[in-house]
Parts: C-alpha cells; sequence; structure tokens
C-alpha cells in the first residue's frame, strides 16, 4: 500500500480488444498518466497483487477467462479503496446497477467520449495539487465570458442550482445545454447523487417509456428480467431529458404525472415506485409553437417552465468568440504540446463566420487545429465553408462522398472467396448508408427513415462500419 502523500499516476487498463486497449493508453499518455495494460481479468488481477500503487483501473464488462464483474469483486477483496470505472457497450441500466452494487466507482458507455473518461478519472482519484485535478473551469464548466445574457446566467446559477424546481434550458444546437445542465447538478446540495441524461430524440418512442421508467419480468416478450429505469438510477440526483420536444406527446402525460406526484410504475408494475428526483429539460425547439401545433402538452410546459435558462447562440456572442476559442485550446492541449497561438488570419476568420453549429462546431474546429497545426488550413476551411453557404461541418450532400473498405485479393480458395463476399455487402451498406446521410445533410434519424431502419440499428450500422471516422478522415484538408 502507498502513503496518503503519494501521487498515484498509474492506470491499469483491462481491456480484451488490442484496438481500444491502444486507443486508451494514448489518449491518456497525452494527460501525463502511465499506462498498464492488461487484456484480461487475471492479467488485472496479477498487477495489483505486485503491490504497484494504482490510481484508477479501467475495466471492460465482456473479457476472456474473468468478465468484469467477477474481476470487480476479486479487486475489492484486495484493495477496497482503488477507484474502478466499468466500461461497456452494452450500458443498459441492470448493468449500471450491477457494476455500482459490486463495488464500481462508475460506469461510461462505449464510445468512450475522450473528456466524459479524463473527467471521470479525475472525479474517482482525487488527485490534489497535480496536473490531474481539475481546474475551475475545466472539465463540464462553462465558459460564460462577456455577453450581458451570461453575465445575468451567472449571477442567477447559484440560486437556481440550489433549488429542488424542474428547469427549462433553452437554446440552439451546440450553445452548451448539457454542460450548463451538469454545472447547475454540481452546483446543487445533489452533487454527490447521480447525473444522469436521456437524449428524447436519440431513442424511439416505443422504447422511451421503458428507458424512463423500467419493466417488470414478463411485461412483454423479451423482458427475461426485471430492468429499472432512467429514474430510479437518478434517485436522489438529477436527470436531464435533453430535446423534450421530441419526446412523443403520448408519453408527455406519464412524465408530468411523474413531475407532479414523484412516483409512477414501472411497464407491467403493480406498485409504484417513489422517487425524488430534480428534472432538468433541454430543447432547441420553440416549445410553444410545439404547443400549438399539438405537439407538446401546455400543461407539461408550465410544469417545467419554473426556470427558464435562455443560453444566447454564438453569432451574438461576437467578443467572446476569440476567449472561447483560446479556452478550448488550453482544454484540448496536453503540458507536453507545444503551446499554439491564433494567428491574426485565423483571428478574423474566426470572428467573420456565422457558426450556425454553435460552441460545439468551435470546438471541432479547435479540435481539428490541435491536430493539424495549421491555421491557415482552418482559416481555408472556414471561408470554403462560409462561401458554401452549408451549416455543417460534416461531408455536404454537394460532393460526393465515397468510402471504401480495405480490399484483399481474392483467390480461387472458398475462404478466400467468403471474404471477398463479406467484403462486398459490407461496402454496399456503406454506400446505402452514404447515400442515405447525404440526402438528409447527415441527419442521423432521417436517414434511418429513408433506409427504413431503427435509429438505434443505424448508429449500431455507423459505429460498426466507422462511418463517421473515416468521414472524417476525408474531409481533412490535406
Amino acid at each position: 500500500m502507498t502513503n496518503s502523500g503519494e501521487i498515484r499516476s498509474t492506470i491499469l487498463v483491462g481491456e480484451d480488444d488490442a484496438e481500444i486497449r491502444d486507443y486508451l493508453k494514448v489518449m491518456l499518455s497525452c494527460r501525463g498518466y502511465n499506462i498498464q495494460p492488461a487484456a484480461d481479468g487475471e492479467e488485472v488481477l496479477r498487477y495489483l497483487l505486485t503491490g504497484l500503487p494504482v490510481a484508477a483501473i479501467l475495466l471492460d464488462i465482456i473479457m476472456p477467462n474473468k468478465d468484469g464483474f467477477e474481476t470487480l469483486q476479486e479487486i475489492r477483496q484486495i484493495n477496497a479503496d482503488v477507484p474502478v470505472i466499468m466500461l461497456s457497450g452494452l450500458s443498459s441500466p441492470m448493468n449500471v446497477v450491477q457494476a455500482i452494487k459490486n463495488g464500481a466507482t462508475d460506469f461510461l458507455a462505449k464510445p468512450v467520449d475522450h473528456e466524459d473518461l479524463v473527467r471521470a478519472i479525475e472525479r474517482a482519484a482525487h488527485v490534489e495539487g497535480s496536473e490531474f485535478n481539475p481546474s475551475p473551469n475545466a472539465g463540464g464548466e462553462m465558459f460564460f465570458g462577456n455577453h450581458p445574457a451570461m453575465h445575468e446566467l451567472k449571477a442567477c446559477l447559484p440560486k437556481v442550482a440550489r433549488s429542488d424546481v424542474p428547469v427549462l434550458i433553452q437554446g440552439e444546437t451546440g450553445t452548451g445545454k448539457e454542460v450548463l445542465a451538469r454545472q447547475l447538478h454540481a452546483m446543487s446540495t445533489r452533487a454527490c447523487r447521480p447525473f444522469v441524461k436521456l437524449n428524447c430524440a436519440a431513442v424511439p418512442s416505443d422504447l422511451m417509456e421503458s428507458e424512463l421508467f423500467g419493466y417488470e419480468r414478463g411485461a412483454f416478450t423479451g423482458a427475461f428480467e426485471r430492468k429499472l429505469g432512467l429514474f430510479e438510477l437518478a434517485d436522489g440526483g438529477t436527470i436531464l431529458l435533453d430535446e423534450i420536444g421530441d419526446m412523443d406527446v403520448r408519453l408527455q402525460a406519464k412524465f408530468l404525472q411523474v413531475l407532479q406526484d414523484h412516483e409512477f410504475r414501472r411497464l407491467g408494475g403493480k406498485s409504484s415506485v417513489r422517487v425524488h428526483v430534480r428534472v432538468i429539460a433541454a430543447t432547441h425547439q420553440n416549445l410553444q409553437e410545439a404547443i400549438r401545433n399539438n405537439k407538446f402538452r401546455e400543461d407539461l410546459f408550465y410544469r417545467l417552465n419554473v426556470f427558464t435558462l435562455n443560453l444566447p447562440p454564438l453569432r451574438e456572442r461576437q467578443d467572446d468568440i476569440l476567449s472561447i476559442t483560446e479556452f478550448l485550446i488550453q482544454k484540448h492541449s496536453s503540458r507536453q504540446a507545444t503551446p499554439l497561438s491564433l494567428t491574426p488570419r485565423l483571428k478574423d476568420a474566426l470572428l467573420a463566420f456565422h457558426w450556425p453549429g454553435n460552441i460545439r462546431q468551435l470546438e471541432n474546429i479547435v479540435r481539428k487545429l490541435m491536430v493539424i497545426r495549421e491555421p491557415e488550413a482552418i482559416v481555408n476551411e472556414l471561408d470554403a465553408l462560409a462561401s458554401s453557404g452549408k451549416i455543417q461541418l460534416a461531408p455536404r450532400a454537394d460532393h460526393a462522398l465515397a468510402i471504401s473498405l480495405p480490399r484483399k485479393k481474392v483467390t480461387n480458395d472458398p475462404a478466400s472467396r467468403l471474404e471477398g463476399a463479406m467484403l462486398a455487402k459490407e461496402q454496399t451498406e456503406v454506400d446505402a448508408i452514404l447515400d442515405a446521410l447525404q440526402s438528409t445533410r447527415w441527419n442521423r434519424k432521417q436517414a434511418a427513415q429513408r433506409l427504413n431502419i431503427e435509429y438505434k440499428s443505424l448508429l449500431y450500422k455507423m459505429k460498426k462500419l466507422s462511418i463517421e471516422e473515416r468521414a472524417t478522415k476525408i474531409s481533412l484538408p490535406a
């Protein structure tokens, strides 16, 4: 065991997928951590038994020899205090509950977001006085800047955070609604309790009720065991319902009942479940217009609209653009990297651009700048985007984009012919998905409808075929 004053900077990564293991190693090494890779649970346990200090353990659930849950139980017998963050592509509420019950410190769904992982490690490891301890503006805190609306927002935030009433956050896509919601939670008396998020636009309407409220065993075909909903998982904490305007109007009535009575029934359940959850809702839509079109309940709107926080679009925060850019550069810079400064031409281009994607779009540009480190290439990209009139950084519909999967020479060998046939099938899928995405300007929900498949199925196929990653590489300036 190490003494409490020693700074431990080794992260033990238990992951059987070599590509994911390498990705985590590169990503965390850039933050100054020493990485100790382990291909399965047995290797994780062997390293722990050496007695060498470990700041945190990243542990995949599905691994050979010993799965993540079994490994976690044995870790707790060896070391009851070391932070363990579980990783899994199967991020069902049941998995989350089982992980926490077995002693996990945190749970992250794959694919793991870079910033979410770093925040989880820093939160779990509590390394004080070191480079891993986040600064006041690090991680998910809001950058307020000098805009009058942001000053007003900053002034009222502590009072709103301390209250328990529902909050409605309005603003265009990419203005930082989720970041603001997380800061409200962090400043509240519920900060040590769960923060749970659901994007209402990303979940099919027929699955939304079971995601929110859970179900009992046998409630429907395929319900082999009880599943806890997000409201139960957030009990005592905060739930963020992102894009609340996309919630099916039929489900809004049950949601309204939960807001009023703080209780609900799981699907197929007979008894009521009582919860104490603070609700934060966010939307880019005009809910009053949705009420007029009978797409949103008026009584639900007034129940949510106790406090409304409005985030102005980036184009209205002209004086903040450069300071936000500097903040994002600092956020995405490692200590080993050469400092990057903005050239006069890049500053002019940043100020002249309209930023339809707001801070999210600016952050994407900054991250690209941190990779290529060529300010002039970013200037040219912004000029091209402005002149084209297109509002997305994703590949544009007026430029055909073709992604070719790696090809191998096909011989007369049966195994080779089978592999060739499978590659041809995958290429056909890639082409069809790309056509649908480009025709909808990369609106995944509309693309799924055009392909006549479920939204989640499209996301799975895009991830499996690495479509976004390949498209991003193709769209990078040469």
